[in-house]
């Protein structure tokens, strides 16, 4: 497994990515169509991509950084058999490298639906573990998603 800094996919490789944010994220979140899934990451300002490439150059994870509000945001999606491996770890310290202050909405709950009818498992605890704070007061409240916001600062 490497992780690779991207800027231009492929069709197949936008298609990879695709399938794994609907894979992964809960099922609200997800792109009925290729189309809409393309017309969402034209919508990202100033994104930049880090993927986790397998052995057999397939798509395993993705993590982008964007500009919203002022302030540099993060995502990152994990296909399930390899998290809790040290992939989402290794996605993360990319990010935390080439970043000063990231910012993310976290769903702290386990009532949402994955595309495969298994409960979406909130990733808070892995982000505190990696030295995010949750800002309790803030939260992201809509027919979509319940999250809270979550802060890493660099302090060295």
């Amino acid at each position: 497994m490497k992780v690779v800094q991207k800027d231009i996919f492929s069709k197949e490789e936008k298609k990879e990515l695709w399938q794994l944010r609907n894979n992964e994220y809960p099922i609200q979140f997800g792109h009925e169509t290729f189309e809409e899934f393309e017309l969402y990451c034209i919508t990202i300002v100033e994104q930049k991509n880090y993927v986790l490439i397998d052995n057999k150059n397939k798509i395993q994870g993705w993590a982008y950084t964007f500009f919203r509000d002022n302030e540099i945001w993060f995502a990152i999606m994990l296909n399930y058999q390899f998290q809790g491996k040290g992939f989402g770890r290794i996605l993360l310290e990319e990010l935390k490298k080439n970043n000063t202050d990231l910012n993310g909405w976290v769903i702290d709950h386990e009532n949402d639906f994955k595309r495969n009818e298994e409960k979406y498992k909130s990733p808070l605890e892995f982000y505190v573990l990696n030295g995010f704070s949750v800002l309790n007061d803030i939260r992201l409240e809509n027919e979509k998603i319940s999250a809270v916001k979550i802060n890493w600062k660099n302090n060295k």
